[in-house]
């Protein structure tokens, strides 16, 4: 992970999964969704299709009003094709599986495309 400017960026795809944890847990939503690029698409809520950094801010916004607790989920191998990444983690409560697909920016961070965090 990488800081610039104060803020936490990605050096690695599997870092963009530490941050979302460490930001949602603190409730900010602007960070979490400074993760995702500005046409990122996300699958959430269940069903339906979030598009877009500021409607992805949004939704994670309304979900942080919750308060829940994040945890570092169990990472399974990333799959790297020159700037793009798959990762995906096991989920902690059984939910089946979370996948995303990530892109290499011009800085060398990382940052989200594509996010289906509940199969």
């Amino acid at each position: 992970m990488t800081t610039t400017d104060d803020v936490q960026k990605a050096g690695t795809p599997e870092d963009i999964a530490k941050l979302f944890v460490q930001f949602a847990n603190a409730g900010d939503a602007d960070a979490v969704a400074a993760l995702y690029e500005e046409d990122a698409v996300m699958a959430f809520p269940p069903g339906s299709l979030t598009v877009g950094r500021q409607a992805i801010r949004e939704v994670i916004s309304q979900m942080l009003a919750a308060a829940p607790r994040f945890t570092v989920e169990e990472s399974l191998p990333t799959v790297i094709s020159g700037d793009l990444a798959m990762t995906s983690t096991k989920p902690s409560d059984g939910t089946g599986g979370r996948t995303q697909v990530a892109r290499r920016q011009s800085d060398g961070s990382w940052l989200r495309v594509l996010d289906r965090p509940e199969l």
